[in-house]
């Protein structure tokens, strides 16, 4: 989203990477509406002016992806703040263990997707719940990205801006702090080939194959969703309050 001054939504809460508003995207019959579902990385890095923003936005649900350790290294800074915050780890096992197995981005959005889909479920039901809700997790690429990807799939958003709107976090996430992880992450595996893709990448490609996957697999997205447990009523409710249809006022 690009708000009227021209101000990029990832500005607006100074200390939280790679945040912004997902709204705008086409959808089927209309677009997203805009402030009611944003992404980000951590909240850990908040200073008081990005508190003041993330509460002027009038969140009312934090849905935090992180594992318990990620969470105890960085705690969200958003005392003060009258938002509920939701938890949902999603990956089974550490994150650590990606890069020491060395798997690629579609085995990692495949294994989050099957081992993880009663999670997936809680997070879409969650953006159903409460609005406006901030998704995320350490970046905001991986599991927010599939977690976010699947939401607005499920709501009709036209598969090209779920794509382009996953491909995005490449671009926001600060070059200087890619650098730094991917030379730390690299004195541990040195021999590792996907490390830079795990790390800092969020490629277009990878999230068309796992949309086609879950085409392949269940008949669609939505349908993923459904087989683990959302209901019919809660992805309609989801199309609600996700789209705004043409030719209605915002």
């Amino acid at each position: 989203m690009v708000t009227e001054s021209g101000q990029e939504a990832a500005t607006l809460v100074p200390g939280a990477e790679n945040f912004r508003d997902v709204g705008g995207l086409a959808a089927r019959g209309g677009r997203t509406r805009e402030g009611i579902l944003y992404r980000s990385g951590n909240l850990a890095q908040l200073d008081d002016a990005g508190v003041a923003a993330l509460g002027a936005l009038g969140i009312r649900r934090i849905i935090d992806l992180r594992a318990d350790e990620e969470v105890s290294y960085a705690p969200s800074r958003v005392d003060g703040l009258e938002i509920v915050t939701q938890r949902v780890p999603l990956f089974l096992g550490s994150v650590a263990s990606f890069f020491e197995d060395d798997i690629s981005l579609d085995e990692m959005y495949r294994r989050l997707v099957t081992d993880s889909a009663a999670g997936v479920v809680e997070v879409v039901r969650g953006i159903v719940n409460d609005q406006p809700v901030l998704v995320h997790c350490t970046v905001g690429k991986d599991r927010t990205g599939v977690t976010v990807a699947l939401a607005l799939a499920a709501a009709g958003v036209d598969e090209d801006a779920v794509v382009a709107d996953y491909a995005r976090t490449e671009g926001l996430l600060p070059q200087e702090r890619s650098r730094r992880i991917v030379d730390m992450l690299r004195s541990l595996h040195p021999d590792a080939v996907h490390l830079e893709d795990l790390a800092t990448r969020s490629p277009a490609p990878v999230m068309r194959t796992l949309l086609a996957d879950l085409r392949a697999r269940y008949g669609s997205p939505t349908d993923y969703l459904l087989a683990h447990g959302l209901g019919d009523d809660e992805v309609a409710e989801l199309r609600r309050v996700l789209v705004l249809e043409d030719g209605h006022p915002s």
